[in-house]
C-alpha cells in the first residue's frame, strides 16, 4: 500500500469518498475502503472521522454543494422580458438543475439524502435557500399570491426530486433524452401554473 505523505488527509479523504460515492453511490462510502484507496491505514482516517456516519455527512455537504452551484449557474443565465418572466423562468431554471444534477450525478445525489448529519449548516446559497429565494422572488414582483407562498418549497422540491427518482431508477428510466426533457418541461409548468394560478 502506498502510503499518503503530503497535504491536508481529511480533505484528501473526503475527495477520494465523494470519488467512490460517484462510483457506487453510498455503498462506497465506507472508511475502510476510502482509507485504502487514499493509502492511508484505516486508524489514520478515524483520526479525522469518528465514523462513517460523520464522513457520509461531508460527502452530503459535497453533494448540496454541487447541487447549489448548478442551481446558480441555471438561474444566473435567466433571460424574460418582465420582472415576472424572470422570475417565473427562474423557478423552472431551478427545478431543471435539480433534475439535470440527479441524472449526471446520480451516484452523489443518493448521498446527498442518505446523510442525517447534515443539519441547516449550510450557507445561504444552499438548494433548499434558493429554491425558497426564487418563490419569493415570484411573490415580490406579483407573479404569485403571497397566500400561495407558505409551504411551496415541499410543493416544488417534492416534484423534482421524485422526477428525479423516477427517472433514475423508476419507469422513466429508459425514456429518450428528448422525451425525458419534453416530460419535465410539462411537469415543471404544471407546478408553476399550480402555484402563480
Amino acid at each position: 500500500m502506498s502510503t499518503y505523505h503530503h497535504g491536508n488527509l481529511r480533505e484528501e479523504l473526503v475527495r477520494t469518498a465523494v470519488g467512490l460515492a460517484r462510483e457506487k453511490g453510498e455503498a462506497g462510502v465506507v472508511l475502510r475502503a476510502v482509507a485504502r484507496q487514499a493509502g492511508v491505514s484505516h486508524n489514520a482516517a478515524y483520526r479525522h472521522f469518528a465514523d462513517r456516519d460523520e464522513l457520509l455527512a461531508e460527502v452530503a455537504g459535497e453533494a448540496f454543494a454541487g447541487l447549489s452551484a448548478a442551481m446558480a449557474r441555471r438561474v444566473s443565465s435567466v433571460e424574460g422580458a418582465t420582472p415576472q418572466d424572470r422570475a417565473r423562468a427562474g423557478l423552472r431554471e431551478i427545478g431543471r438543475a435539480y433534475v439535470d444534477y440527479a441524472l449526471a450525478e446520480p451516484g452523489l445525489f443518493a448521498c446527498a439524502f442518505a446523510s442525517h448529519e447534515l443539519k441547516g449548516e449550510m450557507a445561504d446559497a444552499d438548494p433548499y435557500t434558493q429554491l425558497g429565494q426564487a418563490l419569493d422572488r415570484l411573490v415580490e414582483v406579483g407573479a404569485m399570491d403571497p397566500a400561495r407562498r407558505p409551504g411551496a418549497e415541499t410543493v416544488c422540491w417534492s416534484a423534482v426530486h421524485g422526477f428525479a427518482v423516477l427517472n433514475l431508477d423508476g419507469p422513466l428510466r429508459d425514456l429518450p433524452a428528448d422525451e425525458r426533457a419534453a416530460e419535465l418541461d410539462r411537469m415543471l409548468l404544471a407546478v408553476e401554473r399550480g402555484l402563480t394560478g
